[in-house]
């Protein structure tokens, strides 16, 4: 084993090492060579080109295809919220000259905006870097919009000779015929923000920020247009025909025209015209209601024949009946009006009428010259009369009054041929058998004897009696 010897600067060297005493030269032996560092220079290079491509591998999966185009804009390469900024800086940095007015406009003076996230996010999803196949496809589209109060004020500011009012078509209610009339709207120019809408979208398909639209006026339709004013005063006059307050199909309290035009109002709204109603003027007849429609029950008369058919009605009959709760008819009332319908049903409680039916029939006694009138089967009135004279008799059997006249001329003035006699202004003619007829009589006063050509002759006002009595088919006994 060799000695070690510590020296004051080498520090501990070999004892060996060291001059020998004897004064000879000493062996000189080779320092010892460091162990050798391994060389890692390789794989350092591995790593790195590695992680270049896994950083590649990573990014081909947040990016969009090379060779992607939307609405005009390279976003190839970019992730979907570069690219989204990139779209919007296009549509808002384009220019537009006003071919004509020597003006120009960009995509934000006129409001244009698309859905750039959208359109990012779903060329990302079409066409991701990792997809080699949807490389370098065909140019996206998208669909640009312009604001229309933007684009107006910008257009007017720039071009303002290019633009004159159009007047709307009114509608308004004439008094005179007590209709809505219309009165024409007209025409005026401006710049079709349509048409400039369409010429940017052409310009974003093909890939330009810059186009030329001419600043040209054209025509531009009111926004309330004849039609449509036609149309609405069509539906107002058809309200006002049946425009009321209802019970069942009866309109009992009808609404006159003039009253209904201080409830309605015309209202533009963007262009559409809207029917609205004023509920504190409806208020205003609501309140009236009940002293229109409250009625007491009116029961019904009806003159019938022996067998019930009724000949004649002598009162209508008319239920009764109550208004109910008028609270929020106004209101509900105007929301109808202003949906188009004018018909408004009024909450009532009935009381249903009840009919009395009346059989009434005349009867002739030749014998006793005599007419009974009998209302179911009970004598009402008698009187004597002239039935016909021998030659002229009055005839027998069961008949109905067919037909009532005030007064007539019987007999021809010619009384030179039949019947051979002249009687003008017969009154209260009730004609029973073809020519026979109980009628009043003022030529005589012979009653209770024949007298007549057939005729029942009775007093003027007997007659009359049996005129407003009887009615047509009513039913008549002549017998002896």
């Amino acid at each position: 084993m060799t000695d070690l010897i510590s020296g004051p600067d080498t520090g501990a060297v070999a004892a060996d090492a060291l001059p020998p005493s004897d004064g000879t030269q000493p062996v000189e032996w080779a320092p010892a060579e460091p162990a050798s560092k391994k060389r890692r220079l390789g794989l350092w290079i591995g790593l790195g080109a590695g992680a270049l491509v896994l950083a590649a591998a990573g990014a081909s999966l947040i990016l969009v295809a090379p060779g992607t185009t939307v609405a005009g804009v390279q976003i190839g390469g970019m992730t979907p919220g570069m690219a989204a900024d990139a779209i919007s800086s296009r549509i808002a940095d384009t220019k537009i000259a006003l071919a004509g007015a020597d003006t120009t406009v960009t995509g934000a003076d006129l409001g244009a905006r698309v859905d750039a996230t959208a359109l990012a996010e779903k060329a990302f999803a079409d066409r991701p870097m990792w997809n080699l196949g949807s490389w370098m496809g065909d140019p996206i589209g998208a669909e640009v919009t312009l604001d229309p109060d933007t684009a107006d004020r910008t257009l007017r500011a720039a071009v303002p000779d290019s633009y004159v009012e159009p007047v709307d078509a009114v509608v308004a209610f004439d008094a005179a015929s007590g209709t809505y009339a219309v009165t024409a709207g007209k025409p005026g120019t401006g710049i079709s923000v349509a048409d400039l809408t369409g010429a940017f979208d052409d310009a974003t398909v093909e890939g330009r920020s810059t186009f030329s639209f001419p600043a040209a006026a054209t025509e531009v339709a009111p926004s309330v247009t004849d039609e449509k004013a036609a149309a609405t005063a069509e539906q107002l006059n058809t309200m006002l025909t049946t425009i009321g307050f209802y019970v069942g199909d009866e309109r009992t309290v009808p609404v006159d025209p003039a009253v209904a035009a201080t409830w309605l109002s015309i209202d533009d709204v963007d262009g559409e015209l809207k029917i609205a109603a004023d509920t504190s003027a409806i208020q205003s007849v609501v309140s009236t209601l009940p002293e229109k429609v409250d009625r007491a029950v009116v029961n019904a008369q009806t003159i019938v024949d022996s067998k019930g058919e009724v000949l004649k009605t002598i009162v209508a009959g008319a239920d009764g009946r109550v208004l109910g709760d008028t609270t929020g008819i106004a209101s509900a009332f105007a929301t109808d009006l202003a949906a188009g319908n004018a018909s408004f049903q009024l909450p009532v409680s009935s009381t249903p009428f009840e009919t009395t039916s009346l059989f009434r029939r005349l009867e002739v006694d030749l014998s006793e010259q005599r007419t009974y009138a009998y209302e179911n089967e009970k004598l009402v009135e008698s009187w004597a009369i002239s039935s016909g004279k021998s030659g002229f008799d009055t005839a027998k059997g069961r008949f109905r009054i067919y037909a009532q006249l005030r007064t007539q001329n019987m007999g021809r003035e010619d009384t030179t041929v039949a019947p051979f006699y002249y009687t003008p202004n017969v009154p209260y003619i009730s004609y029973f058998n073809g020519d026979e007829a109980f009628h009043g009589t003022y030529w005589h006063s012979n009653f209770g004897h024949p007298m007549s050509h057939g005729c029942v002759n009775m007093t003027i006002n007997s007659a009359k009696f049996v005129w407003q009595w009887a009615t047509k088919g009513t039913e008549v006994w002549v017998h002896s």
